[in-house]
This record gives C-alpha cells, structure tokens and sequence, in this order.
C-alpha cells in the first residue's frame, strides 16, 4: 500500500502542473528550398527557416503569445 500512495504523491502534482500549461505559440516557416511557408508550433524539417511569430492561432494571422 505504501507504493500506491507514494505513486500518487508524485502523480498528483504532475497532473495539477498541467492544468496551467499554456497552448505553445506558432510560428511561421519558410523553406528555402521549396520557397514555401507554412504555420506549424515545431520545425516542418532541416532546413526551414522562422520568419515570423509568435502568433496566438494555427493560421498565423493573430500576433502574440497564447494566454
């Protein structure tokens, strides 16, 4: 019985951490290679580029980190 209360006493926060966790902000790519952009909050791959962002939406139009 002492594992279990053990494993919740780690658990417990970890959880309630993640219930103030921000969305992570996106971020407009572009590649070089293809002369292509897109929205993405990671890297599409080697090579791509940021050229603008933070923005608060997957379309990147609205500037600003994610409340």
């Amino acid at each position: 019985m002492e594992l279990g209360k053990l494993v919740f006493a780690v658990a417990a926060p970890l959880f309630c951490s993640l219930l103030w966790a921000n969305p992570a902000p996106w971020f407009r790519w572009h590649s070089p290679q293809a002369d292509f952009e897109v929205c993405s909050q990671t890297s599409p791959g080697d090579g791509w580029i940021v050229v603008k962002g933070p923005f608060e939406d997957a379309l990147c139009k609205k500037l600003g980190v994610p409340h």
